[in-house]
């Protein structure tokens, strides 16, 4: 067995091929790739071709729309709009950027909301995109619950996370993201499948004692990073993230899901 190295190009080629394999269309294939792709080269393994599998599930299950078109509606106003037609948020992305930049540029300010999607990827590759237009960004997304709040035991939050980009003359911009729980998700499975144990502080098991056991995490919950204060700031994010914009909050797409699921169950 031989060590083999692809080039950026390699790869997205690759991840797009597996995607539009799968049935999604050539818009989404190459919009989901682009972050996928970028998350490896940045050696976040949590983000980067570890997901695919991931993506394929939601594809397989038919959580995702595979060849939805994104639809922008845009005024005079400083807010974007998208709705990703329940396909991933990427390509929803990608289609407003270029409109959120126009009105940035008019206004001084602008928002983009994406509306009706799946979040399946790292945001530090969509805020690079935006200060390479420029802008100064952030973004933040609710997910399913799965974290419990500060002094808590049930999951009631998502893992929320939340970006920022600063763009630099001449070098690279200024560019931060992370979740609000301690460690994101993927960090908790890909322990699972090393068969290691997490740090301490990351998890509680579902009878709310502390856990390092990746299979008690998952089923329990994630802890937030800071105690209260990343209570607080994943709070703001499902406010601002999804009942300010007429989405849905962290139980809610759990929730959702869950019914899907067991919509899907009896129909098997």
């Amino acid at each position: 067995m031989s060590d083999a190295t692809l080039s950026h190009d390699e790869l997205n080629g690759i991840v797009i091929r597996i995607f539009e394999g799968a049935g999604l269309s050539p818009l989404n294939a190459s919009a989901l790739a682009r972050v996928i792709v970028a998350g490896e080269g940045d050696a976040c393994k949590s983000h980067g071709i570890y997901r695919i599998e991931g993506c394929l599930r939601t594809i397989k299950a038919g959580k995702v729309v595979p060849d939805a078109v994104p639809q922008v509606v845009q005024d005079e106003s400083a807010v974007v709009r998208v709705n990703a037609g329940g396909g991933f948020s990427n390509a929803a992305f990608d289609a407003g950027a270029p409109v959120l930049a126009e009105r940035c540029r008019a206004t001084g300010i602008a928002a983009m909301v994406i509306n009706d999607c799946t979040h399946f990827a790292a945001l530090w590759p969509e805020i690079e995109a935006l200060t390479d237009m420029g802008l100064a960004a952030m973004a933040m997304c609710p997910s399913y619950a799965s974290v419990a709040p500060s002094g808590g035991t049930d999951p009631l939050m998502g893992t929320n996370p939340f970006a920022f980009g600063w763009p630099r003359l001449g070098d690279d911009p200024y560019v931060f993201d992370f979740a609000t729980s301690v460690a994101a998700r993927g960090e908790i499975e890909l322990h699972r499948r090393a068969g290691t144990p997490l740090p301490e502080g990351w998890a509680i098991a579902p009878d709310g004692t502390p856990t390092t056991d990746p299979e008690a995490a998952l089923a329990g919950a994630m802890l937030p990073f800071g105690g209260h204060k990343g209570s607080a700031i994943s709070t703001m994010i499902e406010l601002l993230a999804g009942v300010m914009i007429g989405d849905l909050t962290s139980p809610e797409a759990r929730d959702a899901l869950a019914h899907f699921l067991l919509r899907l169950h009896m129909a098997s």
